[in-house]
């Protein structure tokens, strides 16, 4: 059944055309997936609206062919990009009717770096889902301060564009998903790394109140579950580290005329020593890029860390899934044993005995296991535990399955490995290498996510039940290379390791 040719119609049979209030964009269906791609939802951030709130884009007058992504934003990754980048893409099943869940993805990168087209939509539109997917600024031009910038736009958030941008998004999914067949009452917000952190952000944002009903974070960074992990920013530091750049490439004073300046600059020109690398390794050795500060405590749209607002039970109540990978990022700088277990203090000898039993690990694996800890995994169950105790439900997953062609030379899941199951599309990680458990790790994953997408709930159809999360219990759903397990966490020694050490330095 199609739907009502007040919603679908053909243009010269070259693609189904839908009218969303901006104007009509005509798709492309193949493989049972109808497509539309690179759809502006907020006019381009250039010239005077560079480090400005996303603004409402215009109405235009022809069909506008949704057939390829648009430009990606500004990073120094080489691909299609253009400081004209706020665009979004929407995958649809074409055959069904009725009004279906919404997947809404937020890609990672470090908020440096990141792209729509790395992440296909149509293996979970199958499954009976809308999805879509975004671009929002990155970098120096997605996240960004500047007394200047304070003075202009005084009643708007300030730094915080990138995020900005994500919850303008949102908002044309609430204008116009019904238009493809999606249910705006619908929405799961769901990313990864950053874009897990992203999420994070929506989830305590009373900005973003009502705009989604369910979250899904896998490995959320930048931030984290926990505010010592990775700080956010507070804007006024930002605001120095902004002026520090502006002087660095000879812009002084901190009025209208270094404003008109820095935005005469090539977007180019803010690409430079900003790379994800280069953000990664500042993070890592607390000294951040001049110009590059990340997540920003703005006060508006993020009023506080988000651990305090869960700890407080202040984030939207909807349902959660959130997890990590057993071989996660970890971020920090060791130059020995002693200084990698020094933080844990008075736990010291416990967590080298947890860690290095036999003092046999090398440096580089400690770190790996240490680091991966304290940055994601336990700030992940931290999360759930937070979420939990505020009564909203919470299920915790733990993802260490390797494709059966990389066993022997990867020991886990290595930070962003498990998307490739999650979005259902398992040869993007090795090709031709896919076998059928690989295939079948994939449907599964998928499977959970786009049911709790559908009912908030991921269990159903025959699959291991997995429990909503509970603190007092150690319990929790494993993607391993022997298939789906429920049970004891294999790293709760460690992650409680890393809780006391935390809780020590409150």
């Amino acid at each position: 059944m199609m739907f009502p040719l007040a919603v679908w119609a053909q243009v010269n049979a070259s693609g189904p055309v839908v009218r969303i209030q901006e104007g009509a964009v005509r798709g492309v269906t193949a493989n049972e997936v109808t497509s539309f791609k690179g759809i502006a939802y907020a006019e381009p951030p250039v010239g005077a609206l560079r480090w400005r709130a996303p603004h409402p884009v215009k109405s235009w007058a022809q069909t506008l062919d949704a057939s390829h992504f648009g430009a990606s934003c500004m990073q120094t990754d080489d691909l299609p990009k253009s400081e004209d980048c706020l665009t979004l893409n929407v995958w649809r099943p074409a055959k069904e009717s009725g009004s279906l869940p919404v997947m809404v993805w937020i890609y990672g990168g470090a908020l440096a770096h990141g792209n729509t087209p790395q992440y296909p939509g149509e293996a979970l539109a199958r499954k009976g889902v809308v999805f879509v997917s975004m671009n929002y600024r990155m970098g120096r031009l997605g996240f960004f301060a500047h007394p200047a910038l304070t003075s202009e736009a005084s009643d708007e958030v300030q730094g915080n564009y990138g995020y900005l941008d994500q919850r303008a998004a949102l908002k044309w999914v609430q204008r116009n998903i019904a238009a493809f067949g999606g249910d705006p009452k619908q929405v799961t917000i769901f990313g990864e790394s950053a874009g897990g952190g992203s999420v994070m952000v929506h989830l305590v944002s009373p900005m973003s109140r009502g705009l989604f009903q369910r979250a899904i974070l896998q490995s959320p960074g930048i931030p984290t579950g926990r505010a010592k992990a990775l700080p956010l920013t507070l804007l006024a530091d930002a605001e120095k580290s902004g002026i520090a750049y502006a002087k660095s490439v000879g812009i002084t004073g901190d009025g209208a005329q270094a404003l008109a300046a820095l935005r005469a600059l090539p977007a180019e020109k803010l690409l430079e020593n900003a790379s994800a690398e280069e953000v990664l390794v500042g993070l890592a050795s607390s000294k951040p890029i001049p110009g590059v500060p990340g997540s920003i405590l703005d006060g508006r749209l993020v009023p506080a860390a988000p651990e305090t607002l869960f700890a407080e039970g202040k984030q939207a109540a909807v349902p959660v899934i959130v997890g990590a990978n057993d071989r996660d990022l970890g971020l920090g700088v060791a130059a020995n044993k002693e200084a990698l277990f020094a933080p844990f203090a008075a736990l010291s000898s416990d967590a080298r005995a947890a860690y290095d039993p036999q003092s046999d690990q090398t440096l580089e694996e400690l770190k790996q296991d240490v680091l991966a800890d304290q940055t994601l995994v336990e700030p992940s169950r931290h999360l759930a535990d937070a979420i939990a105790r505020s009564g909203n439900p919470v299920y915790l997953y733990r993802f260490s399955y390797v494709a059966e062609s990389q066993r022997g030379k990867l020991k886990g899941t290595l930070h962003g490995f498990e998307i490739p199951y999650t979005l259902d599309i398992p040869a993007a990680l090795v090709r031709d290498k896919v076998t059928p458990d690989d295939r079948a790790m994939a449907a599964q994953a998928s499977d959970y996510w786009v049911g709790f997408a559908k009912t908030g709930d991921p269990n159903g159809a025959g699959r291991p039940n997995w429990p909503r999360h509970d603190p007092e219990v150690d319990r929790l759903l494993h993607f391993t290379n022997d298939g789906v397990i429920v049970g004891t966490d294999p790293l709760k020694l460690r992650l409680d390791l890393v809780k006391k050490m935390r809780e020590q330095q409150h």
